[in-house]
């Protein structure tokens, strides 16, 4: 059940992101940094160690290998979530232009984005701008897991994962696997600039606890929204 309390200066404390929704969050921010380090380093290696028996190379593999479970886990379940969670979690959110309503409050954050208003359209949950670019990085995700385990099982051919992925060969020849795999990355890299910067932002502007509800769960709303 959604918890709601009033806050000083007509503000509502109302509990926004569900547990699931904040483990998903910091356990893909997490796997996001380990898989990139380590991805850098198997894409362009050097040497660091005194001897071929350190094993260096196949212990930022096998880091690389073991995240890349931790994340596809994670963004399986936040998938799922969306079809289970509260209103907030749910899979709605993240495709605004299907009502009236949602089209509009998209609008209104894109006029405030390119400096055409200076009044913030205050949203309970995510944005509706934010919603639409979140929709397109589960997209790059799973373009990347999808990428990654074609290129892990080719040290199996025949075998059940690289049978799984057959439709994934039969898209991309093996360099172009590698090229897409490679390339997502960057595209994250630009979400994660944007993505920190715009949640600072809306904490300033909104005073709405942006940043640590995603600890707490918790945010600061306007009563006007709860009566929308």
């Amino acid at each position: 059940m959604q918890q709601i309390q009033v806050h000083e200066h007509c503000k509502l404390k109302r509990y926004i992101w569900e547990l699931p929704v904040r483990w998903c969050h910091w356990v893909n921010a997490l796997s996001l940094v380990i898989l990139a380090a380590t991805g850098a380093f198997i894409a362009h290696p050097f040497s660091v160690a005194h001897s071929a028996s350190d094993f260096v190379m196949g212990w930022v593999r096998f880091i690389h290998f073991t995240f890349a479970y931790i994340f596809t886990i994670s963004v399986v379940s936040r998938i799922i979530w969306a079809f289970t969670g509260n209103r907030y979690a749910g899979w709605r959110e993240f495709f605004p232009m299907r009502t009236v309503k949602g089209r509009e409050k998209l609008r209104d954050m894109f006029r405030y984005y390119l400096f055409m208003t200076h009044q913030v359209p205050e949203t309970v949950g995510h944005n509706p701008l934010a919603a639409t670019a979140y929709f397109a990085v589960y997209c790059i995700y799973l373009a990347m897991i999808l990428t990654g385990f074609a290129m892990y099982a080719l040290h199996a051919p025949g075998g059940a994962m690289y049978r799984a992925m057959g439709f994934m060969y039969a898209i991309f020849s093996i360099p172009m696997l590698h090229l897409v795999h490679h390339a997502l990355p960057w595209l994250l890299l630009g979400f994660v600039i944007n993505h920190i910067y715009s949640a600072w932002l809306m904490d300033i502007k909104e005073h709405g606890a942006e940043i640590s509800s995603m600890f707490s769960g918790y945010k600061f709303t306007l009563k006007r929204e709860h009566e929308d």
